[in-house]
């Protein structure tokens, strides 16, 4: 394939899979494996993931505006702000640690495919768990609630698993209502993308390179794009058909995968 088609379909991957169950950089490294895309340095995948976070940024701007604003003054906007921050303490600290680690799990396409059929029966498993939601919005979260929450997403470091999935997963096990739990994972990408994108773009310095910009501002913007019309229909989405389908996605996906490389 052309290079502009690859940089384009992975902008669309990425805006598909980053907050749906289903592991966004498991996808990116499986498909730009099988079509050989091997972009200079890490500056398309940081910055494509930034096309993801302006996305979800876009269509909560309301909500995230007045939590923010309004956090001094009154107690819902205050308890979303801290709830946030305090779910995304866990995965700053331990990410810093053990970077290198999640590193060299990363370069192994075998383990993704693996970590993704693991990643749906999970699902599967707790969808059938899972007891009546005592939780219904983020404004109501506890301080332990988050940090439970925030230590599930620390699942997703290993390659495959899915930030959203993990921060879904472990909301629904804490007493989370689906949309609430769905939601809350949305929001909490926002410090934790920034965050990591920051800590890629320090690590890598050196390998960052913009000589082919036209392919990055492509991902970037297909990332975006078909983000924007993501996040809302999968709210929709889960509110009326659960997790079972993008668990039985993973488990279809991950093992096509695994025949795929065990043919070469």
């Amino acid at each position: 394939m052309d290079t502009v088609w690859i940089a384009l379909l992975l902008g669309i991957v990425e805006g598909l899979t980053e907050f749906l169950p289903v592991s966004s950089t498991g996808h990116l490294v499986l498909v730009g494996d099988l079509l050989g895309f091997n972009f200079p340095g890490k500056t398309f995948e940081i910055v494509i993931q930034l096309g993801a976070i302006l996305a979800v940024c876009v269509v909560y701007r309301t909500r995230l505006w007045n939590a923010v604003s309004h956090a001094a003054t009154d107690l819902g906007a205050r308890r979303f702000v801290t709830a946030l921050l305090v779910a995304f303490l866990p995965a700053m600290v331990i990410g810093a640690i053990a970077y290198k680690a999640i590193r060299a799990l990363l370069d192994s396409p075998a383990v993704i495919a693996v970590v993704l059929i693991v990643g749906g029966v999970a699902i599967l498993a707790i969808e059938r768990l899972i007891k009546k939601p005592k939780v219904f919005k983020v404004e109501d979260f506890t301080l332990p609630l988050a940090v439970k929450i925030g230590l599930f997403q620390c699942l997703s470091m290993v390659p495959g698993v899915s930030r959203s999935g993990a921060t879904i997963m472990g909301a629904l096990l804490m007493g989370v209502e689906r949309r609430t739990a769905a939601e809350f994972s949305f929001f909490l990408a926002i410090p934790t993308m920034v965050a990591a994108t920051a800590y890629k773009t320090y690590k890598d310095w050196a390998l960052l390179t913009f000589d082919n910009a036209a392919l990055i501002a492509l991902g970037f913007v297909a990332a975006f794009v078909v983000a924007l019309l993501v996040v809302k229909a999968a709210v929709a989405f889960i509110g009326r058909h659960g997790f079972a389908p993008f668990a039985w996605y993973r488990i279809a996906f991950g093992g096509g995968m695994l025949v795929l490389l065990m043919m070469r």
